[in-house]
């Protein structure tokens, strides 16, 4: 190793420049794309263009799919689809994901039912669901957590048997493969994010994927108002339209989707290989059926095996110049919109309260030199074996431990 000191001790960081969590997977500037961009500022046309159908086309193409509705965003996205199927009364929701996934329950009137996670792949559990579903259950909305497929059939039996329909929220998902298909045609709807976080870059976007003809179409007509063209209102809609400059840079990012996930897979194999030696260090379980598109490569540490808490080997790589995130800490049933339906829950979330605190996403992206993912094991390994002294040190360092 480089060092034999962490930089919290006073060695040298591991890296001189800061070393973000992620680069946005955006297209090359090149002369295709300066002209494609010219074109549409010259035609005037910025918003239900030509950009809009192609990547529409493409989308429902390469996920297989009769129908993929591009829209302004994942959330508004979900919000479309959840009204669309009717979702009221309790709706069945992991609690371990981002507030997204909730938050436009509550806006068509549900009532959130939080389960509880697999505690290997991370993502809702079936037997949880199967523990939780009732009379009063309308829905199930599962999610593809960090890019892992989620337990899709088990899933939709359970659905097809209490005859209510399953969403998933595969904001992450862009990419995945489920037993070798493409996560996008499973349950009523899929919802993607096209955010700089994801896959596949818009900017600002979602897409819609369903094979459902009736829920397409009022989709379709929800994101333009509820407006069928008459300047009337069918139903009361909204503007959910994603901008022409959004579709054309989805289309292009689409275009380099598999060599991207293909590195960022590699670059998760080497995380594994390092860090997987490493006591206290878990990575999420995912099958060697599936795909994960690895939007987030996420460990779980245990505080006794590695020596640092979560928060304390985050505190440590920072002074490394490392960048982390703790996604999904505090779980959603915690935050303060949803305390009030806390104490009515049949069931506690074990996995989920001890999941939140101890994972920790560490950079990868598509175009990230594996010499980097090398760096980061290094200074994660030279923070375990110092562990006693990082923490002593980090204990007269307030700022730093949280």
């Amino acid at each position: 190793m480089r060092a034999t000191k962490p930089a919290i001790l006073g060695g040298a960081p591991r890296f001189e420049q800061f070393v973000p969590i992620l680069y946005p997977n955006t297209p090359p500037l090149d002369d295709g794309l300066l002209e494609e961009l010219s074109d549409l500022f010259r035609s005037g046309m910025l918003t239900k263009g030509k950009h809009l159908s192609r990547l529409e086309a493409l989308v429902g193409e390469r996920l297989g799919v009769a129908h993929a509705i591009a829209v302004s965003s994942c959330t508004v996205g979900l919000l479309l689809v959840y009204d669309a199927l009717g979702l009221s009364g309790e709706v069945i929701v992991p609690s371990f994901t981002f507030m997204a996934t909730v938050h436009p329950l509550m806006w068509v009137g549900a009532q959130p039912e939080f389960v509880d996670v697999d505690p290997n792949t991370w993502c809702l559990d079936p037997n949880a669901v199967r523990a939780t579903i009732t009379d009063r259950t309308t829905g199930i909305v599962a999610v593809h957590n960090f890019g892992n497929p989620a337990a899709v059939s088990e899933l939709e039996a359970i659905a097809r048997s209490s005859g209510v329909p399953l969403v998933f929220d595969s904001a992450h998902a862009f990419g995945s493969l489920y037993r070798g298909s493409p996560i996008g045609g499973f349950g009523a709807a899929e919802v993607f994010s096209l955010t700089p976080t994801k896959p596949v870059v818009a900017g600002e976007g979602g897409i819609i994927a369903t094979n459902d003809a009736d829920l397409a179409d009022h989709v379709r007509l929800a994101r333009e108002y509820g407006n069928p063209g008459d300047y009337g209102s069918e139903i009361p809609g909204l503007n959910a339209r994603m901008a022409e400059f959004n579709a054309l840079v989805a289309r292009r990012s689409l275009d380099s989707l598999e060599d991207n996930i293909a590195r960022r897979l590699d670059l998760a194999k080497l995380y594994t290989k390092r860090l997987g030696v490493i006591p206290g260090i878990t990575f999420q379980d995912v099958s060697s059926a599936d795909r994960s598109t690895y939007k987030d490569l996420s460990v779980r540490i245990d505080e006794d095996s590695f020596g640092l808490s979560r928060d304390e080997l985050a505190a440590a790589l920072r002074a490394e110049n490392i960048d982390t995130r703790k996604y999904h800490d505090p779980p959603v049933h915690t935050h303060k919109s949803y305390r009030h339906l806390y104490g009515r829950f049949r069931k506690s979330l074990p996995v989920t309260d001890h999941l939140a605190p101890r994972c920790l996403s560490l950079p990868i992206w598509s175009r990230m030199d594996p010499f980097i993912v090398e760096e980061i094991a290094n200074a994660i390994e030279r923070l375990h074996v110092n562990a006693r002294h990082v923490r002593e040190a980090l204990s007269t360092d307030t700022s730093r431990s949280h």
